[in-house]
């Protein structure tokens, strides 16, 4: 059994003739531990698949399968649960508190959660650890390079011990450096620590650092391609995917 499955997932925003279809149809496997990219041309429907597996959002029709759950069947209090405890969620533009250090943003999730700050500050800062901010803790996130305020929004992510990992457009703010090592950090989020991560990307250079890249067209999965485990030249295997499907 696949660790996440959507099944005929269909998403529609509005009604009658002013009916937008963001999803049509979609059928999708993960495997726990695995890595995916998912890429596509803007207004694809990326972004709401990231989305409605995340719980963020219901579909209109189909199903979003975790671990043999169908979230479509739970009510918002268990999907509420579901998110705070098995899902991490990274975004683009980071998202931290600003009055916040560095070590008290990353155990925010497990704070709300009703953890003791103590414990919660111990979880949080387990992570920071791995990612090499140890000597940061106290920093907050307007004394952080942007690389440094992603690698605190990762351990925020995963400072709850989930088993999912969400990052949409994770790199998107970031200079080529530190996209690529964010990248290289969520490859190891999945390869080291063995997390599921799903990733939305429309740089074939921070894809190619997936298992796998699944190519949404109009709402629709349209083509896949396992990845070498070599990095080196698959950004260009992803290009000529993007050019084939009409990127």
């Amino acid at each position: 059994m696949a660790f996440i499955s959507t099944q005929n997932l269909s998403k529609i925003f509005g009604s009658g003739p002013t009916a937008v279809t963001a999803l049509d149809h979609v059928n999708l496997s993960v495997e726990a531990g695995e890595f995916v990219a998912i890429m596509g041309p803007s207004g694809c429907g990326k972004s709401t698949l990231l989305h409605l597996i995340g719980g963020l959002d219901r579909p209109s029709s189909g199903k979003v399968i975790i671990e043999g759950t169908s979230l479509t069947e739970m009510n918002d209090d268990r999907l509420t649960e579901l998110r705070r405890r098995k899902i991490g969620f990274v975004f683009q533009f980071f998202n931290l508190i600003p009055v916040l250090s560095a070590l008290e943003n990353a155990a925010l999730p497990v704070t709300l959660d009703g953890v003791k700050p103590a414990e919660a500050q111990q979880k949080g800062g387990k992570w920071l650890a791995r990612f090499g901010l140890s000597d940061r803790f106290s920093s907050r996130p307007d004394q952080l390079s942007g690389g440094q305020q992603q690698r605190v929004a990762i351990a925020r992510a995963l400072a709850a011990e989930p088993s999912l990992v969400l990052a949409d457009e994770p790199t998107g703010n970031l200079d080529t450096h530190s996209g690529d090592e964010i990248a290289g950090l969520l490859r190891d989020v999945a390869r080291k620590y063995t997390r599921t991560v799903i990733m939305v990307t429309h740089d074939p250079r921070i894809a190619a650092y997936a298992d796998r890249i699944v190519f949404l067209k109009d709402g629709k999965v349209v083509d896949e391609t396992v990845l070498e485990r070599k990095i080196a030249g698959n950004a260009a295997v992803v290009t000529h995917k993007l050019q084939d499907i009409g990127e």
